[in-house]
């Protein structure tokens, strides 16, 4: 694998990742851009001790591009047009967000009032190309492709935790309008919190109470004995339907050795995951013949606090509860964060696993 470090017109970094040492990635930006945005603030909420980040420049940020091809800023560039790789071919692209909810570079702040406070939003959104193929899809990738893009998750989660006031790593893919993608090409993202996220909190807390053990072992464990959730697996992975699911269409995949983050995965490992997760994608497509749109969720250890409890594990769920019928965040969900799930969760591993035997 063949790591190229290049800048974009604006200073922002990019990333090529590439099978072949001979990749030729001297490709210069020609754009004329506008100075990159501060980074956004941090504001306090003191009724939830949450961190909310106020981001008003990603209001101008590009949605929905009508174009296909000729209008989307990720594919690769060309002799008549320039897009944010100003290679004319690659086979994995990371770089940082044009529009980023988090960086650092930082601006002046003021205090809002209240019973609040504010600090800059620190860290780091860097986009993840799959592949420079439109029309493709992650779960059409090779294994041997997927391989490449677990190498550039698992170099950017080591690069990203290094940065000062980062507590926490998260690379994700949403899929689909339904989700709220902006931009169609097959493309993931990856934050880097000045905070550790109020789920992984909530998660090492109760990580910490468990009697025994690792709790999240300690779950896959039950799972793999209990059998009717579990939706494919081999020697190194499990994919299951929780047994509390919230979503219709929810897979946690699981490594079967503890690991707190994605750049401690073996190559093994790796290539492992590769061919058990795209067969998991496509039964998600085949459930009801149609594109099924999703979010994909590595959940990574923090950077530090809490890190010895952690495992690493990818959460897919899908709100597409029927062929024609989505799981809107009503006021259960939204306002109570009480979820209510339509789909019984045995109901859902049986349908995967019909899809997945086909």
């Amino acid at each position: 694998m063949k790591r190229t470090i290049t800048h974009l017109a604006d200073g922002r970094e990019l990333i090529y990742f590439d099978r072949r040492d001979d990749a030729d990635r001297s490709a210069i930006d020609r754009r004329t851009l506008e100075p990159r945005p501060v980074a956004s603030e941090l504001r306090y909420d003191p009724l939830t001790e949450e961190w909310i980040a106020m981001a008003g420049h990603r209001q101008t940020r590009t949605f929905l591009p009508t174009g296909g091809t000729a209008e989307c800023p990720l594919c690769p560039s060309s002799d008549t047009r320039s897009t944010e790789v100003p290679a004319y071919d690659y086979d994995v692209a990371v770089f940082e967000n044009r529009f980023p909810s988090f960086s650092t570079n930082f601006g002046a702040y003021e205090e809002p009032g209240g019973l609040s406070e504010v600090r800059p939003g620190v860290g780091r959104c860097e986009v993840v190309c799959f592949t420079s193929d439109h029309s493709s899809s992650f779960s059409k990738l090779s294994d041997s492709q997927v391989e490449l893009v677990m190498e550039a998750w698992a170099d950017r989660t080591a690069e990203l935790s290094g940065i000062d006031g980062v507590e926490q790593v998260f690379c994700f893919e949403n899929r689909g309008e339904e989700i709220g993608i902006t931009i169609a090409h097959p493309h993931g993202q990856i934050y880097a919190y000045p905070y550790v996220t109020p789920r992984t909190k909530l998660q090492l807390a109760a990580a910490r109470r468990h009697p025994r053990g690792n709790l999240f072992a300690d779950v896959l464990a039950a799972e793999r004995a209990a059998g009717t959730r579990v939706v494919a697996a081999n020697e190194l992975w499990t994919a299951f339907v929780p047994a509390a699911a919230r979503w219709p269409f929810e897979v946690h995949l699981y490594p079967h050795r503890q690991v707190p983050d994605l750049a401690a995965l073996t190559e093994e490992e790796r290539a492992a995951f590769a061919p058990l997760y795209t067969s998991v994608l496509r039964a998600f497509d085949g459930l009801f013949d149609m594109v099924m749109p999703y979010i994909a969720a590595w959940h990574q250890a923090p950077v530090r606090a809490g890190r010895e409890l952690g495992y690493l594990r990818m959460e897919l769920f899908s709100i597409r509860r029927a062929a024609n019928k989505l799981k809107y965040l009503a006021g259960s969900e939204s306002a109570m964060g009480a979820f209510v799930n339509d789909v019984l969760p045995e109901e859902a591993a049986r349908m995967l696993r019909s899809q997945i035997d086909h």
